[in-house]
């Protein structure tokens, strides 16, 4: 290796450390804060290290102190439910419309695609009212229909799934049909193997915006037994633990939000890098 390549390398790997530093810094912070007594996180909010190393926040977290009410497993319950019927529902739509709008030939295909970027364009919170007025008038307002079927498909899915089943070989397609398999059997067996990288990845994405997802649940429910995790902190925060007081709480339950997301990355991170169809072709 020459001394030029070397040198560019050693820029290389200090960028990545320092991006790695920027980004994990906050994580961190979080964590550490949450480990804190109250005084600790108020007088020295960045320091990495607890002074004194204190689990109280972690005991309210979990229920422990009964003078304040935090269902933390009802909230997560919730989540799992919500976030997992998300995740099915847009791998089943979201690959079957991608794979419509890609391979199959009918009247208004191309005005559909162009429908599906419109949405795309569109901010979510310009749609909160007519969700909720919707809802409302479908009798579907404090319910899990409300909270899930609304966010079952999305057009960053759909249009995903539509460029990897583009890129499929049409011989493939072909082939399948000269075998006699019909258009769901061409799907299922032929298709979908072969998009599975960016099926993951629809899910991944599918898993974290659900799981995060705030703003729908704000006009979907107001009942307390059907708050998800991100709901219950955010009405905790806003309410009992208005201020600046009890971080190491705050943090705590912040931090128990993240790992489900991370967890899931982590395994299939590996499949969403490499976010591309192989051809299958020998």
């Amino acid at each position: 290796m020459t001394g030029r390549k070397r040198y560019a390398r050693l820029v290389g790997y200090a960028l990545l450390a320092v991006g790695t530093v920027l980004y994990l810094g906050p994580f961190l912070i979080q964590v550490a804060n949450s480990l804190k007594t109250d005084p600790d996180a108020a007088s020295h909010p960045l320091s990495l290290i607890p002074d004194p190393l204190s689990l109280v926040a972690w005991g309210k977290a979990f229920g422990f102190d009964t003078a304040l009410d935090v269902p933390l497993v009802r909230w997560i319950v919730n989540s799992f439910v919500v976030t997992l019927s998300v995740t099915v529902g847009r791998l089943v739509i979201d690959s079957m419309a991608g794979y419509a709008l890609a391979r199959l030939r009918f009247p208004g295909r191309r005005a559909v695609t162009a429908g599906v970027l419109a949405v795309m364009a569109v901010p979510g919170v310009v749609l909160l009212i007519p969700k909720f007025l919707v809802l409302k008038q479908l009798g579907m307002f404090d319910s899990y229909s409300g909270m899930i079927l609304p966010l079952l498909c999305d057009a960053v899915g759909i249009m995903l799934m539509k460029t990897a089943f583009e890129q499929v070989p049409a011989e493939l397609e072909d082939a399948a049909r000269i075998d006699g398999a019909g258009v769901l059997r061409t799907f299922a067996e032929v298709m979908v193997p072969l998009a599975r990288p960016s099926l993951i990845t629809v899910g991944i994405l599918s898993f974290q915006g659900s799981w995060n997802e705030l703003t729908h649940f704000l006009v979907a429910t107001s009942d307390p037994k059907y708050q998800t995790l991100t709901l219950g902190i955010a009405q905790l925060t806003a309410g009992p633990l208005q201020g600046a007081q009890q971080f190491p709480l705050k943090l705590a339950l912040a931090t128990l939000s993240t790992i489900p997301v991370a967890v899931v990355y982590v395994v299939f991170q590996r499949h969403f890098v490499r976010n591309q169809v192989s051809s299958g072709i020998k």
